[in-house]
Parts: structure tokens; sequence; C-alpha cells
């Protein structure tokens, strides 16, 4: 009897690997679903389309771009851990519903280092400090001043959990206060600034850029530790005095936990081709991103890491938890 018993699992086993395997093989079968948490318009959708239609040339398969935006990228987040784990529904991931997420709120309806499987890291962007055309202050310097002398009189929006983070921080290294407002990401930030509905911001360089070529807000400082290749004369604000101050925008594709190993290898080698190769670096500097390229064992170290990172920035800079 245990030797029927014991056939009988192996042939179980046997059998699941063979039919995962099967379905990798076959993979993709109908189009594939990639979910963006932000609006059309962010800079995370722009290179998500971009992705999406490289994939598809890959992949000879259609990918469908589905944008959520809105609950500080919970929602696509859950839309994704709750489908089925098999490859045709992914996350297309900013910081946000990966890693800040963890450390602004006090309570989070997922894990993302088990609810969801790394899949490949390809982009990032640095930020910049924004203010209205019109705003009198000239330089980061002055504005945060002014929230220095005058507390919570100066609002900053804020378009994720990560531009959150930012300018939280960045008010803390300032011995500053002001008013947060959240919008449901960059492109609805960035319209409510050079509309006047707000006194500063944190955002995504290239989701910014087109309204400082139209003359409608003003970039200040950057967020990196060097001076960025397309803004020369722009100081960081390391720069000025914001000691350690570094914040970037990057992004990466998860999958729901439990999609076979198979078909995660086979996106991660098709998105890391993608991510490597000259067109894609190209099109990257062109629209002012850079390449970041990583396997998803290098997404999942980095995204642990930057967990670990954001947490103790929110610890330590007193940062309001949502």
């Amino acid at each position: 009897m245990r030797k029927l018993l014991g056939s009988l699992l192996l042939g179980t086993i046997a059998g699941v690997t063979w039919c995962q395997a099967a379905v990798a093989n076959n993979y993709p079968e109908h189009p594939i679903k990639l979910i963006v948490p932000y609006p059309p318009g962010s800079g995370t959708d722009t290179v998500a389309r971009y992705t999406a239609k490289r994939l598809e040339e890959k992949l000879s398969q259609t990918i469908v771009v589905e944008n959520r935006p809105g609950g500080n990228a919970i929602i696509a987040a859950q839309a994704v851990i709750q489908s089925k784990p098999d490859g045709y529904t992914l996350l297309w991931a900013a910081n946000g519903p990966v890693t800040t997420n963890v450390a602004l709120h006090k309570k989070l309806p997922y894990d993302p280092l088990t609810d969801l499987a790394p899949v490949a890291r390809l982009a990032l962007s640095p930020m910049g400090l924004y203010v209205p055309a019109k705003s009198p202050y000239k330089s980061a310097t002055e504005l945060l001043n002014a929230a220095k002398k005058a507390p919570m009189s100066l609002n900053a929006g804020s378009g994720s959990a990560t531009y959150n983070i930012a300018t939280e921080w960045l008010l803390s290294l300032a011995d500053a206060r002001a008013t947060i407002v959240n919008y449901g990401g960059s492109a609805p930030t960035i319209t409510a600034l050079a509309g006047g509905q707000t006194d500063f911001t944190i955002v995504e360089y290239s989701a910014a850029l087109s309204l400082v070529k139209a003359g409608k807000i003003r970039l200040l400082a950057m967020t990196i530790d060097n001076r960025f290749h397309a803004e020369p004369d722009t100081p960081t604000l390391q720069e000025l005095g914001y000691k350690d101050f570094f914040q970037v925008a990057w992004w990466g594709i998860f999958a729901p936990a439990n999609t076979p190993n198979d078909v995660v290898s086979r996106l991660e080698k098709t998105s890391l081709e993608i991510c490597e190769d000259q067109q894609t670096k190209t099109w990257l500097e062109q629209h002012n991103y850079s390449q970041f390229c990583g396997s998803a064992q290098e997404l999942h170290r980095f995204q642990k890491s930057e967990i670990e990172r954001e947490t103790r920035l929110v610890k330590q800079f007193k940062i309001p938890q949502i």
C-alpha cells in the first residue's frame, strides 16, 4: 500500500511539473494585462507604455496597459495580487506600491515582499523641486526658509507615497513645515502646481518637463547627488546643504506571488533583453530617464533595502504615517 501511495504521489508531482512546463512553453497564449498605478501622462505611465510595446514585439502577444490610479497605488497593487497567478496580470511598479507604502502606512493591506513576485527592474528618473512660474521664490533655499518662518502656510503637492516621504524628509532637514496636498499621480500634481493651487512639489523630472518648457512651472533643485546632465545649471539639494538628500523614481515589473517560476523566468529574460539593448538606452536618454536593469533577484534585494531605508527615514524624521 505504501509503495502504491508513493507511486501515486510521485506521479502527481511529475504531472504537476509537466503541466507547469507546458504552460511556460506555451506562454503567452493570450493578451497580458500590465496594470499601472498612476494616470496616463505620468512618467510611470510613459515608461510602462514603451516597455509594453517592446514586450509585444518580443513575446508576439498583445500587452494591454490598464491605468488604475488612486489610494497611493494600493488599488493597482491589490488588483494584481488578487488576480490569477498565471503571468497574464502584471504590475508596473514605481517605488510607491512595492517599497514606500510599507514605510508610510500604519497598516498596509498587503505585503509586497510576499504577495508579489519580482520580475525585473528597468529604469529610473531623478526628481526635482518645482514651484509655479509666478512664485516669488527664486531658489530652494528661499522657498524652504519661507516654510520655516511661517509653518503650514505653504501647500506642497504630492502625487504618491514616495513624493510624500521625499517632501516630509526635505521639510525636516530644513526645520520647516508645510501642508501636504495629495493627488492621484504626478500629472494632476503638476497641473495643480501650474494652476497655483499649490506652492511647490517634488516630482519626477520627465513628468514635469513639458510644463517647464511651456513656462508654467520652474525647477529650483534636483534630488540626486550629482548635477543632472539635462540640467547642468540646476543645483542639487545636497549642494544647497540638505545633507544626504537623495530620491529617485524607479520602475520594475512584478507578478502575483505563486506565478510559475518558468513564466517569471521568461518574463525576466525578455524584460532584461529589452532593458539592456541600445534602442531602449537611446529612448530612455531622449526622454530623460536612465537604464536601471536588474534581474528578479536583484530587484528583490533592492526592494528590501529600499523598504529598510524608507522605514528608517519615516522614523528618523518623524514623518506622519497614513
